[in-house]
């Protein structure tokens, strides 16, 4: 199956921050291309049109500043500036050469993910949607209700999806049955908490290769399940 994704350049001369950004939003359902300095930047922009670009401010060559006011003079494709700099005038300077959004780090992902989405929204309100999310062989997709493992489509109910859904948006994170009851079907029946799991063990038949050994849904005993921590 061949998915079209919304393309993002993370431009940063550090290397250890590309290896954390570049697979968590690949797993978001980006497609994810980098450079490591300001000249490589501009490269990548003419030679790849990617969506937006996520762009370091301390940049060897050209500074991140000095890509924003280049870029901003052809093009108005989203930027986020990306840096260790928190004094006022400094994120006024980056918004006002016309950068997007601004964000200083240390970071969490989960932000930087939410920024890029919200940036995305403003810059193209009517087209921009959610992003197939890709975990390990599965790759789920929301806007068309689909789940496809090893490019076969996996035929899941809507209850069944929805609580795919809710864990593998948040993979490590526990959550009750009640929790995934509400997200299910919008409410909470107290009693009726254990239906959920009858609908894990029909969704592990389904998408586990071994659904007694499971790696995508995971029990946490006394409480309720987590997403596994699948590459």
């Amino acid at each position: 199956m061949s998915l079209i994704r919304t393309t993002l350049l993370v431009v940063d001369d550090e290397q250890r921050v590309l290896d954390v950004i570049q697979p968590y939003l690949e797993k978001e359902g980006f497609r994810i291309i980098t450079a490591k300095t300001g000249k490589e930047a501009l490269h990548q922009i003419k030679k790849s049109s990617p969506q937006l670009v996520i762009l370091d401010w301390m940049l060897p060559e050209i500074s991140g500043l000095e890509v924003c006011r280049k870029v901003r003079k052809q093009s108005d494709i989203p930027i986020i500036m990306l840096t260790a700099r928190t004094d006022e005038a400094d994120r006024v300077m980056g918004l006002e050469l016309g950068a997007d959004d601004y964000i200083t780090k240390p970071f969490s992902l989960r932000e930087l993910s939410a920024r890029i989405r919200s940036v995305l929204r403003r810059a193209n309100p009517a087209t921009v949607k959610n992003e197939p999310l890709q975990r390990g062989e599965l790759i789920i997709d929301e806007e068309k209700f689909q789940v496809w493992k090893n490019n076969q489509v996996i035929n899941l109910t809507p209850a069944e999806f929805q609580i795919l859904l809710t864990l593998a948006r948040r993979p490590g994170v526990v959550y009750s049955r009640l929790q995934l009851m509400q997200a299910t079907t919008n409410d909470t029946y107290i009693g009726y908490e254990r239906s959920v799991d009858s609908h894990i063990s029909h969704l592990r038949k389904k998408i586990e290769t071994d659904p007694s050994n499971p790696k995508y849904i995971l029990t946490v005993h006394g409480i309720g399940y987590r997403f596994g921590d699948v590459k």
